[in-house]
């Protein structure tokens, strides 16, 4: 197995795969994991990176322009290596270019840059979008860690619970499991004023969706134990999601979701989806704070 890249400061420790530019593990300073344990009786990845699209396209199809291209749940980005472009103790710049194998599946020129910083408590990861080429860029961007669910401290699993910036009493959307599709209709929020408990029941229905955030922060955790602090500016939805039972629960910001049940249109119009003019950049940041017990 390629090794990984490891990251660190006196408080935490980021290790990082290549391989998808994948954040496997984060631990603090008395060696507390707060990342998934990838057992394969539930998920083994860890935190892929959801890009050129979030969730999936309706037959695995990327519609443009009149042609047809296929395209799997997700994107590539999770399944390609990423190259190492700038190092150092405490930060890592990974960088994911455009190939003729990604060209055959969505046909354009782009630039994927992923870095990955530790700074006091604070984990700050900032995904950059380029666009290199002479035409505009048409893509989503998600983020899809999976956080330990009990987090260290000791705390009971049945305890944690995510608290949003901001009151969230809109419906929330699902997919539909056969097609992975997002259902039409929204459902009642489980959030109750700015807090969600957890549990395993929710997520019966797979993942969680908000097309619409008011928050652009929460946190996550359990009185008694560690807390984390999520912050993601950029990214107006988000997706929770596990596998039921299994302990991990996943906090993804994202910029775009999956194709809506029934949508036909062009991919560039689809709701969610970024214009990026050619020779521009964006950039989508995830900063995840520790709190230790």
């Amino acid at each position: 197995m390629t090794d990984l890249i490891a990251i660190a400061n006196e408080h935490l420790t980021a290790r990082i795969h290549p391989f998808g530019a994948e954040l496997w593990s984060l631990t603090d300073a008395s060696g507390g994991e707060y990342m998934t344990d990838a057992d394969p009786a539930f998920w083994t990845a860890h935190a892929p990176l959801l890009f050129p699209i979030v969730g999936a396209l309706a037959n695995d199809t990327l519609r443009l322009g009149g042609q047809a291209y296929t395209l799997p749940k997700h994107g590539f980005a999770r399944r390609n290596p990423f190259t190492v472009v700038e190092s150092a103790a405490d930060r890592v710049v990974l960088r994911l270019v455009d190939d003729a194998r990604t060209r055959e599946v969505y046909p354009f020129a782009f630039q994927l840059d992923m870095t990955f910083a530790v700074e006091g408590m604070t984990l700050r990861k900032t995904a950059t979008v380029h666009n290199p080429g002479d035409v505009p860029l048409p893509f989503s961007f998600g983020y899809h860690p999976a956080f330990a669910w009990p987090l260290p401290g000791g705390a009971d699993k049945a305890a944690h619970r995510i608290v949003f910036e901001q009151d969230e009493p809109q419906p929330i959307r699902q997919i539909e499991k056969a097609t992975g599709l997002l259902l039409p209709d929204g459902v009642p929020t489980p959030v109750q004023g700015r807090e969600m408990p957890l549990d395993a029941e929710l997520f019966r229905a797979d993942a969680l969706i908000w097309t619409d955030l008011a928050s652009r922060s929460l946190s996550y955790g359990a009185e008694g134990g560690a807390w984390l602090d999520i912050a993601f500016p950029e990214s107006p939805m988000l997706g929770i999601w596990q596998v039921p039972g299994a302990r991990y629960v996943c906090i993804e910001p994202w910029q775009g979701y999956a194709d809506p049940a029934g949508y036909t249109g062009d991919f560039r119009d689809k709701p969610g989806v970024v214009i990026l003019p050619a020779g521009e950049s964006r950039s989508f940041r995830m900063d995840v704070t520790v709190r230790p017990v």
